[in-house]
């Protein structure tokens, strides 16, 4: 046998044996499970996450803090900060499970999670949420809970100058156990509201108008600031306000865009819509207050974006550019006119218009989702106006009041029992000479 033969034949053998081992390759894949896990929804929800975070710290903090008097700065940016701190343990021990997992008891799924979650016990380096279907669980209640942190820590505009820094700590644990879960539950963890049909993309009803009928509700039982009316209770340095206000807006990309909990197409046109809204709503506070009060001020702007950012937040997934645009307006437009003028009309002292901006702009904004949602652009949404679909508005209707007989009820009788335990309000004499010293031993300038 020659040299030629020996080669065809070690050919033929490589030849077959390496199509014995493709072939085994490609059964072995094939019976191999597929990971759910999808590395760029991660990595965006990861962002995301970090973005509504920074909504809290800083941007919250700094335009609530430029807002209130140089004497109460750093007690105003303390309410945000300590709210970041007790509510992201208390979401880690408790909060979590109580929103977001099923309740053992079919019947009371309804209204309230259960507690197989606590203290995050069962969750896995490697487990995929159930929820988001790509991401890591750890990830998906990470989102969530800087959604739990931002939302009571909104309460603090209407208490500013004059809460005590014990009881509003008490006030932002209890309200997040006892309100802001069960709502939560309700809409986004498999209760009542949520298998009714009611849409809210990112926190409409849940976050703002939760978060702003709690405001109102503080601002009624706290009472009237000392010297309102009568003393220069202009904001102290408005620069601040307008940082704060710039990095609410960009972290509302990952409150708004993150909750398509995939990057993907749902993502970009929540994101497109609340860049939209926004703008159109600080346009349309803006000129409201130029025509009646002649000049467009800074603060308005800012206010009027912030309102837009608000009322966005439950469509943002559900409606088209066109719709965003209209919801922007009206967002812009109605709030100047309830923390303006309704709030003067009243009498109630909302110090830095948490409800006249997050409760009716929340409520607005939930309202218009039933009107603008588009099946085109989201499948999970009909609306009235976009699809003939009106049931929809009694459906959102139904959201509103829910949440805002619910919360407000509860509310009140949290803090009547923190003013029996703790009392709520300052002395007059630390309200007078400012909360900076007086609570934290601190001040701004030396």
């Amino acid at each position: 046998m020659n040299i030629e033969k020996f080669k065809r034949i070690g050919l033929g053998a490589a030849v077959t044996l390496g199509s014995l081992m493709a072939t085994a390759g490609i059964a072995f894949a094939a019976d191999a499970p597929k990971d759910p896990l999808n590395s760029g929804d991660t990595a965006w929800m990861i962002t995301s996450s970090a973005l509504v975070l920074m909504m809290t710290i800083p941007g919250l903090g700094l335009f609530y803090g430029g807002m209130v008097r140089k004497k109460n700065v750093l007690a105003t940016l303390a309410q945000s900060f300590g709210a970041t701190c007790i509510i992201t343990v208390l979401w880690m021990i408790i909060g979590y499970s109580i929103a977001f997992t099923p309740n053992p008891d079919a019947g009371m799924n309804n209204w309230i999670g259960g507690f197989s979650y606590l203290f995050l016990q069962p969750m896995a380096l490697t487990k995929v949420s159930s929820l988001a279907g790509t991401i890591p669980e750890s990830v998906y209640m990470f989102f969530q809970m800087t959604f739990a942190i931002i939302t009571p820590a909104l309460i603090a505009g209407a208490l500013a100058d004059r809460m005590k820094f014990s009881a509003f700590l008490w006030f932002m644990a209890l309200w997040l156990i006892l309100v802001y879960c069960p709502i939560a539950h309700w809409v986004w963890g498999g209760g009542w509201l949520g298998a009714m049909g009611a849409l809210d993309y990112a926190g409409g009803s849940v976050v703002h108008l939760n978060a702003g009928t709690a405001a109102l509700v503080t601002c009624l039982v706290l009472g009237k600031r000392v010297g309102l009316g009568t003393d220069n209770m202009s904001p102290h340095n408005l620069v601040l306000s307008v940082i704060g206000a710039s990095l609410l807006w960009v972290g509302w990309f990952g409150f708004n865009a993150g909750s398509a909990v995939t990057a993907g197409y749902n993502a970009g046109m929540a994101a497109a819509a609340t860049q939209i809204a926004t703008a159109a709503a600080a346009l349309g506070w803006m000129f409201a207050e130029w025509i009646i009060g002649k000049k467009p001020s800074v603060l308005g702007m800012i206010s009027g974006a912030v309102a837009g950012l608000v009322a966005i937040t439950p469509a943002s997934g559900f409606v088209n550019p066109m719709g965003a645009l209209i919801i922007g307006i009206a967002a812009g437009v109605v709030c100047y006119f309830s923390a303006v003028w309704m709030k003067k009309a009243i009498g109630y002292d909302d110090s830095l218009d948490a409800w006249g901006v997050h409760g009716v702009g929340g409520a607005l904004g939930a309202m218009l989702t039933g009107v603008f949602a588009s099946n085109a652009i989201n499948s999970a949404g009909k609306g009235w106006l976009m699809d003939g679909n009106g049931h929809q508005m009694l459906i959102q209707f139904y959201d509103v009041a829910a949440v805002f007989v619910y919360c407000g009820v509860v509310t009140f009788v949290i803090l009547k029992v923190i003013d029996m335990i703790v009392g709520l309000r300052v002395s007059r004499e630390v309200e007078v000479e400012g909360l900076d010293i007086n609570l934290h031993g601190e001040t701004v300038h030396d």
